[in-house]
């Protein structure tokens, strides 16, 4: 009996351009001022902002533990170096986690959408 193959690997056909990129910042009034300034420009088509992230992390050799923001951006892939610039210059942090997360695929409408909200 011949063995069995594996299925083509669906996944890379269904790759959107759209992608999430998580950020924390410091608290709820710096993230919504960085938000709105991302839109205004179009470099993001929506942000989810959860407030009251408890982070514990070593930093400069000591274990810290803070309340911060984590912001979800949603935009494409052609944005993420702008929008990591842009954090990176008004944001109070001086190493943000900005990440980029890829999104394999999704409900059409919403990707479209925000294709379209930062084309």
């Amino acid at each position: 009996m011949p063995p069995l193959s594996k299925p083509p690997d669906s996944t890379a056909s269904k790759r959107t351009e759209v992608i999430y990129i998580f950020w924390t910042c410091r608290d709820y009034q710096e993230a919504k001022k960085l938000v709105h300034g991302l839109l205004d420009q179009r470099l993001i088509a929506c942000a989810s902002i959860f407030p009251g992230v408890e982070s514990i992390y070593r930093w400069e050799g000591k274990i810290e533990e803070s309340q911060e923001v984590k912001v979800i951006l949603k935009t494409t892939a052609k944005h993420f170096n702008v929008v990591q610039r842009y954090i990176q210059q008004h944001c109070s942090y001086e190493v943000p986690e900005i990440v980029q997360v890829d999104i394999a695929e999704g409900n059409p409408s919403y990707l479209s959408w925000v294709v379209q909200e930062t084309s």
